[in-house]
């Protein structure tokens, strides 16, 4: 049972946090902080201060003791979300696999590092941490993959979508362009025609059949004036072509052009997402997109270096420790400043609408956690563990699954709604999970 000084230790953790974020909030309306000053404080926050936390955390676990119940449960919970998405986009009318990345986001991918760690550790004790540390793990290193390769996917699919359209666009564009152009072009030789057969062989009849042909026809009179050799056995011949509608050297003459045209106006080949030239190349922009991102090397470094450590006994120097610890330290800090000061940016709370807003909280405080409810029941967790992976999953919203989010613009309207009023009310809704599971 849960008492008023188990409450009071859980508030003295979090309500710091907030009162750090609220600040940031503050200082942007009251203009302390300009747009550029906000953007360095964030873009400091990105490249150093979470990183090195997350580093900080990482390289403290014992790699070779985690919890492999709790990592099953963590991947079965999101391995059944997917295959839901996949389900409804693939069956139902509704489908669309935008909202099913944009769903996958917000039912699996919580705030663990800056909101879960010190929260759950003041819920349920130090040796808790590790448990939260180990979610940070497979988040950085495979869920935030698998989704960039989702959205990768979805750029692919619908730069094929775009492509396929443009090419039919420009092949009806080309076809009634040709069929123009070749009315055009009978009905200037049969001119040609009719004034060379009235005209002389002299070269100033020419030079009237070239006048009249610029009139009707520029870009053929120009062809012509580029060589005029051709342009006497083009118009000797022509007296001699049977059909009195069109020249049929003009037709052999356009046929020549068209094909050339063909051969240089090649159809480019599309290949589908799902063919494995398509995937080799999604996978080399996550990889290209993961390496530019600091947290991927502190969550590798971390691990290496928790793994090395563990192993062979090796400890950190201590100007390293320090040096790690000094800006680790502030980096939790940091976060929520820089959260605030993101929620102040945004012109309004709800920027995505009321509906929506509510669909993302069901997602992210219901769906979440009553899928790894049932994910940790199916493997075997009991007791606090099992406390701790529901309430890990009832956390606020991921800044990262944000981030992408805006990239990739989709649906950023609505992963900033969940950051930012999820922050607001996952306090009380957290703590409503804490309390009830604790009966």
């Amino acid at each position: 049972m849960i008492n008023f000084d188990d409450l009071y230790s859980v508030l003295t953790a979090v309500v710091p946090l907030y009162v750090t974020m609220f600040l940031a909030y503050a200082s942007v309306k009251w203009n302390i902080f300009s747009p550029q000053q906000c953007g360095g404080i964030n873009r400091f926050v990105a490249i150093f201060a979470v990183p090195l936390l997350s580093f900080e955390f990482i390289s403290r676990i014992n790699p070779y003791k985690m919890n492999l119940k709790f990592i099953a449960a963590d991947g079965v919970s999101k391995i059944l979300t997917l295959i839901v998405l996949f389900l409804w986009t693939n069956l139902s009318k509704n489908g669309s696999l935008d909202w099913a990345i944009t769903m996958f986001s917000l039912s699996t991918l919580p705030n663990t590092l800056v909101m879960g760690i010190p929260l759950l550790k003041s819920m349920y004790g130090d040796d808790k941490e590790s448990i939260m540390v180990q979610a940070v793990v497979l988040q950085c290193i495979i869920w935030y993959t698998l989704l960039l390769f989702l959205f990768e996917y979805r750029e692919a699919k619908n730069l094929i979508l775009t492509s396929g359209g443009g090419n039919n666009i420009s092949k009806s564009n080309s076809n009634n362009s040709s069929i123009s152009n070749s009315q055009r072009n009978d009905e200037s030789f049969c001119v040609v025609q009719e004034r060379v057969e009235r005209s002389t062989r002299n070269e100033d009849d020419i030079v009237n059949v070239i006048q009249s042909l610029n009139r009707v026809a520029p870009a053929i009179a120009t062809a012509v004036d580029d060589d005029k050799r051709e342009l006497h056995l083009f118009i000797w011949r022509c007296r001699c072509c049977s059909s009195p509608s069109a020249c049929e050297q003009s037709v052999e003459v356009r046929n020549r052009e068209n094909e050339k045209a063909e051969s240089v106006e090649e159809p480019n080949i599309i290949e589908s997402p799902g063919s494995p030239s398509m995937l080799k190349k999604i996978l080399k922009m996550v990889c290209f997109k993961l390496v530019k991102n600091p947290n991927s090397y502190a969550s590798i470094l971390g691990l290496s270096w928790a793994l090395a450590s563990c192993r062979w006994g090796i400890k950190k120097p201590q100007i390293l420790e320090n040096s790690v610890t000094i800006l680790s330290d502030a980096g939790l800090g940091m976060a929520m400043f820089s959260l605030g000061l993101f929620m102040a940016s945004q012109p309004k709370l709800i920027a995505c609408g009321n509906k929506l807003a509510a669909y993302g909280m069901v997602a992210r405080f219901v769906a979440g956690p009553a899928v790894m409810a049932v994910a940790s029941i199916g493997v075997g967790l009991r007791g606090t563990i099992l406390q701790v992976s529901i309430v890990q999953a009832s956390l606020p919203q991921g800044i990262v699954p944000f981030v992408f989010a805006r990239e990739y613009n989709l649906h950023p309207d609505v992963l900033s709604t969940a950051v930012i009023f999820g922050m607001i009310i996952s306090l009380p809704i957290t703590m409503l999970y804490y309390i009830l599971l604790g009966l």
